[in-house]
């Protein structure tokens, strides 16, 4: 097994950013990726005008890739933002207004996976109040990514980098997906499990793999420390996903990491023609 096993895509709003948004497709595609993943990349607008969406479309099915993985509207990203969702007023109702949006433009091209970021504690709002709203609007993305066959994805963040949100743990992520599935009925809430994330927050990532792998529906990947690419860092990537496998994960995995001061082309060397 290792790395040649794996069905890898390129998050487009961490690599090839050196280039402008509608370029990045086709960059992927020439450095020998089939599929791609985005933020919602119109950080201001969660309704962008329908030809900035038609013209991403365009470049995404230009460039002959996939795309398999798409954030809701999620604020400033990257930024000071974590997710909109649980945040009373403008950014809640920017996130309801993305829904629709984000959906349809995801069955256009076939994507199957939208992740809802959870967003940050306010000062001077009750946590309980964050987490009601925060199920309610859960519960209208599950059903929105029900309606275009979708899942809609739980993404735990890391505390160090991420201090003032909630979900910051592979249990607390698994026990909001639990909770959104309980409401909705649908079952289409599943885990993001970024093992760069949880590895900032020291979990033991080989006991999160074996209780949540069943649960997963995306995993992304960058090492720790730097967030760099495989190799930079210490975490022993190629074990961690062939142990995912092993469980039973056919799914894809997100190469979000950072490529440094190098182009993003030159970062892929770790992969060794398993593209």
């Amino acid at each position: 097994m290792g790395y040649s096993d794996q069905r890898f895509n390129v998050n487009l709003s961490i690599l090839f950013t050196e280039l402008p948004l509608l370029e990045r497709p086709a960059a992927a595609a020439k450095a020998g990726f089939g599929a791609v993943e985005l933020w919602w990349p119109w950080v201001d607008a969660p309704t962008p005008e329908q030809s900035e969406l038609d013209a991403l479309k365009k470049a995404i099915e230009d460039a002959g890739v996939q795309l398999v993985g798409l954030n809701f509207y999620a604020g400033q990203l990257p930024g000071p933002d974590r997710g909109a969702l649980s945040i009373p007023g403008e950014e809640s109702e920017k996130f309801r207004a993305n829904l629709a949006v984000a959906a349809d433009f995801a069955q256009s091209l076939g994507c199957k996976a939208l992740n809802a970021l959870y967003g940050n504690r306010v000062d001077g709002v009750d946590p309980a109040v964050q987490d009601e709203l925060a199920l309610k609007n859960l519960v209208l993305a599950a059903r929105e990514a029900d309606r275009v066959g979708a899942v809609l994805l739980i993404e735990a963040l890391n505390k160090p980098e991420s201090p003032l949100c909630p979900i910051v743990s592979a249990p607390k992520a698994i026990e909001i997906v639990d909770k959104v599935n309980a409401a909705t009925g649908l079952g289409n809430a599943k885990f993001l499990m970024d093992l760069y994330h949880l590895s900032m927050n020291g979990e033991d990532l080989p006991s999160v793999i074996s209780r949540y792998a069943a649960k997963t529906g995306h995993v992304q990947i960058a090492d720790d420390p730097g967030r760099g690419a495989p190799g930079t860092g210490s975490l022993p990537l190629e074990a961690l996903l062939d142990q995912l496998r092993d469980a039973g994960y056919e799914g894809w995995v997100g190469l979000e990491y950072k490529a440094g001061d190098r182009p993003s082309e030159e970062s892929f060397g770790w992969l060794s023609g398993a593209n």
